[in-house]
């Protein structure tokens, strides 16, 4: 990496650069529009700092050695967009029920199916937290500059090792493609931790007992500790089971590990919502032409704000909650059919106002601003 801290750069590079700088050592993936540049930067960097870049031969055997790379004790990526991030659904399943540590980017373009492969789009907010079948746990961030997907990146790389799960970092292809100017800090020393290692006697080892965290030691590769790993429902040795007490303590304890370390995972965004009338929610560029809304609005004399997770999945509710409560309606621009917008009627029921568009164009703040006023006339 260039020592130059300051950089003009796209999202796609600021990226690869922030998955380096988390001490990412390999990655495997598939070229495939909007998020080519990642494979492209990640090449180019991973070799200076003794790491090895695979293109696959597609996004099933991408995720699938990226898997292995973290079983072996390595920091894994890989990236992709939305017809990449379906097939890689299978293996992301398989890394949340075993509980290794990798991250995915998904840098969203127009769909379903092959859709608009240069166009922008929102429309993976829920295939990110649930594309994969059954109950599982995953974590989901979205940022919205340059700025930002370099530091979520590195944030993202130090949430899946601390707590053994899988990180998509979810973004749209305008601000994948979007050149600003990014500070290159180097990660902060708590980010850069490895995931917690087995130690102790290896007489006995139960490679998924987890300790008061909820997170099991992992075993590293070589140090004698006799694991198992399968995408059964397990016990805590490691082998399947259909006993149905273990297996609800099991997937009990995937899905509560990410409640127990709710502080460390969430984050968020709100501007002006202490005394809002109305509540902008929105993610990615859409979130930016929400702040440049709010910010007429405001000048307007009309009391709106925005709040913007950056934490997308588990979605920061009780923060939504407190900071709406008091607001009259809840404004959601998204560049999909409404799929946030579902999300929220739950926590705002009789309040939510969809602002929708799926026709590979972002929305214009000048629109989020007629909505708003639409809301409270």
């Amino acid at each position: 990496m260039s020592k130059q801290r300051l950089q003009n750069i796209p999202g796609n590079h600021a990226c690869a650069l922030g998955a380096v700088a988390a001490g990412c050592r390999f990655y495997a993936g598939y070229p495939i529009t909007p998020s080519s540049e990642v494979a492209e930067r990640m090449s180019a960097e991973l070799p200076k700092v003794g790491g090895m870049f695979v293109q696959m031969e597609d996004e099933i055997a991408s995720m699938g050695a990226v898997i292995g790379a973290s079983m072996g004790g390595v920091k894994a990526m890989t990236a992709t967009s939305g017809p990449g991030f379906s097939l890689k659904q299978e293996n992301l399943g398989y890394a949340a029920q075993a509980e290794i540590p990798c991250v995915i980017i998904n840098v969203m373009r127009g769909g379903p199916s092959t859709g608009m492969p240069t166009r922008p789009a929102q429309g993976d907010i829920m295939q990110a937290r649930w594309g994969t079948h059954g109950d599982h746990p995953i974590i989901v961030v979205a940022p919205d500059s340059v700025a930002e997907i370099y530091s979520e990146t590195i944030r993202a790389f130090a949430l899946s090792e601390r707590l053994r799960v899988p990180v998509v970092v979810l973004y749209d292809e305008v601000v994948g493609h979007l050149i600003e100017t990014v500070d290159l800090q180097p990660a902060p020393e708590e980010q850069l931790a490895s995931r917690k290692w087995a130690e102790g006697p290896r007489e006995g080892f139960l490679p998924y007992r987890a300790d008061a965290d909820m997170v099991p030691p992992f075993p590293r590769p070589g140090d004698g500790f006799r694991t198992h790993t399968t995408g059964l429902t397990h016990d805590e040795n490691g082998f399947p089971t259909q006993a149905h007490e273990r297996v609800e303590a099991v997937i009990g304890r995937l899905l509560g590990k990410l409640d127990r370390h709710k502080e460390l995972i969430e984050s968020y965004e709100a501007v002006g919502c202490e005394d809002a009338e109305v509540i902008v929610t929105a993610i990615g560029i859409s979130a930016r032409a929400a702040k440049k809304a709010v910010a007429t609005a405001r000048k307007n004399g009309i009391k709106a704000g925005l709040f913007r997770p950056i934490t997308l999945w588990p979605f920061p509710e009780e923060a939504f909650r407190k900071l709406s409560a008091g607001a009259s309606a809840v404004v959601v621009p998204e560049m999909n059919a409404g799929q946030l917008a579902l999300e929220l009627e739950r926590f705002a029921p009789g309040k939510v106002s969809a602002l929708t568009r799926y026709d590979g164009e972002h929305i214009d703040p000048s629109q989020i601003l007629k909505r708003i006023e639409e809301v409270l006339s």
